[in-house]
């Protein structure tokens, strides 16, 4: 062992895919008696808008639902609430990381159809790590007794980072679900965000549970890919300016009056959370290498 490995317990190397380092999980940190989803995809793809209408199509369904936001920007569950929320690290900051004297509703707020709503946040710019954030998180949530009657966990994650950090969801979730678009920078960041999961999943419960196809008119791109690396797109939401109309109200599209495409969305989203729920089948696609995805979807 080296003299690095003496000073840090708890790593072990390979664990979570080859050359890795990484702190193991603690087993008591483990999240029981709730489906676990974390939700992925690149950056700016519309995952805190899926993330959220999902929660509220969950809670629509009869499911008691937490929705975590793993994002410094903290507005995951913006239109859950209507407002910014402060996030567990700025709460832990303001009693000196004195959890003890923290209350449920410091940290929580109970949002659209009874929605639990909790932003983790993130570490400062340039320092921290996202897993310490998360790890802080799940702690408090447990402390409190927060997840014993939780049926339904949703962790909103940072863009399509897959360090060992912003991956640390995975070690929660029962299932991953990447959030596209029918586009190249979007499935290239798909088809490496399948790669993080799959070497989670060699230690961990995380299965990948599919992709939906988001602001998208079409999805032959996705589907291409997916034909070729064995995934599966489980939803397609249009892009119509009904979901981006939303945002701006801070409301989902739950709360939102009536038209054909806020209809045919809501319903999406209903069949979606249906889907996850009942869903037994676990996916083992194989990423592609860099090569192989510019020449299946590169430019002409």
């Amino acid at each position: 062992m080296s003299p690095r490995d003496e000073t840090i317990p708890n790593l072990r190397k390979g664990e979570d895919g080859e050359g890795s380092v990484q702190v193991h999980q603690d087993a008591s940190m483990k999240i029981e008696g709730a489906k676990v989803f974390s939700v992925y995809g690149k950056g700016g793809i519309g995952k805190s808008t899926t993330s959220s209408n999902l929660s509220a199509a969950f809670s629509k369904l009869g499911r008691r639902v937490l929705q975590i936001g793993c994002d410094p920007k903290h507005d995951s569950t913006f239109t859950l609430t209507g407002h910014l929320q402060p996030t567990v690290i700025d709460i832990l900051k303001e009693v000196n990381f004195h959890p003890e004297e923290l209350r449920p509703e410091d940290f929580v707020t109970e949002g659209y159809n009874g929605v639990l709503c909790v932003e983790a946040g993130g570490p400062p710019a340039g320092t921290g790590c996202g897993g310490y954030v998360v790890g802080q998180t799940v702690k408090l949530l447990k402390q409190h007794h927060l997840l014993d009657e939780t049926d339904v966990v949703i962790f909103d994650v940072l863009g399509d980072v897959v360090c060992g950090g912003f991956a640390a969801p995975l070690q929660h979730a029962d299932k991953a679900v990447i959030v596209t678009a029918n586009d190249f920078d979007s499935i290239y960041a798909m088809n490496r965000i399948i790669a993080a999961v799959q070497a989670k999943s060699q230690n961990y419960k995380v299965r990948l549970a599919g992709c939906v196809a988001n602001r998208s008119k079409d999805t032959d791109e996705v589907d291409r890919f997916c034909d070729v690396v064995g995934f599966k797109r489980i939803a397609h939401m249009p892009d119509v300016d009904a979901i981006r109309r939303s945002r701006l109200k801070k409301k989902t599209l739950f709360e939102m009056d009536d038209d054909e495409d806020i209809v045919r969305c809501r319903a999406e989203y209903i069949r979606l959370a249906e889907a996850l729920w009942n869903s037994t089948e676990d996916m083992a696609p194989e990423p592609l290498p860099d090569r192989e995805i510019f020449e299946l979807l590169g430019f002409d």
